[in-house]
């Protein structure tokens, strides 16, 4: 018995010695989710994104993996590659976004008086941790050792946290969810992913409030 827990104890061991970074940024990143929710921070959401999306996370970059934060998304990367995606997805957009603003359940949720102001000083900082996270922080973190199918698990929580958004939204943060994590993973960057989501958000409202 003792042997069989000696040996159970090396694995346990093993297994984290192995996947430490992994293990790190997965459980760090479902911890800041999580924590973000049920223990926010203030009343301000952007300073509890702010706080649990971008310091926190860098944080753990700095003091638990020690490494380089612009490793993380932050640089620009191949801009010249994810202009080209932008741009398509700007295009495609306009009109599938159009349509989807005439759903009854995406005007109800989404009608309310749309002020530029408080667009541009809190729901683009609010996008830019929430992108930061997924698609910074989360997906360049599972990067090497997962490589492509980073962007499969980036996914998930993008779509998890959907939930209680119009139904036909949440459907679409799936294919929306591997489309932003693909073009910020073959960018080498994460924004092309938050200059597309904030011109997905900017421009629905737009649709649903004009």
């Amino acid at each position: 018995m003792i042997n069989i827990f000696k040996q159970e104890l090396g694995e346990i061991h093993s297994f984290f010695r192995n996947n430490y970074k992994e293990a790190v940024v997965l459980c760090t990143s479902t911890l800041f989710l999580v924590l973000a929710i049920c223990q926010p921070i203030g009343s301000s959401l952007v300073v509890n994104y702010l706080f649990y999306y971008a310091i926190l996370p860098i944080f753990t970059i700095l003091i638990i993996l020690k490494k380089n934060p612009l490793d993380f998304g932050l640089r620009l990367g191949d801009y010249k590659l994810w202009s080209f995606y932008v741009a398509i997805t700007v295009v495609i957009a306009i009109p599938v976004l159009y349509i989807g603003s005439l759903f009854s359940s995406i005007g109800q949720y989404y009608t309310k008086p749309f002020d530029y102001y408080s667009f541009f000083t809190q729901m683009v900082p609010l996008l830019f941790f929430w992108e930061y996270i997924l698609r910074g922080f989360l997906l360049f973190g599972l990067k090497e050792r997962f490589k492509e199918a980073s962007i499969l698990i980036q996914m998930v929580p993008f779509v998890l946290l959907h939930i209680g958004k119009p139904e036909i939204e949440i459907l679409m943060c799936i294919p929306m969810g591997l489309w932003f994590g693909y073009i910020a993973y073959r960018g080498k960057s994460f924004w092309p992913a938050f200059i597309t989501h904030t011109f997905i958000n900017f421009t629905l409202k737009y649709f649903v409030n004009f």
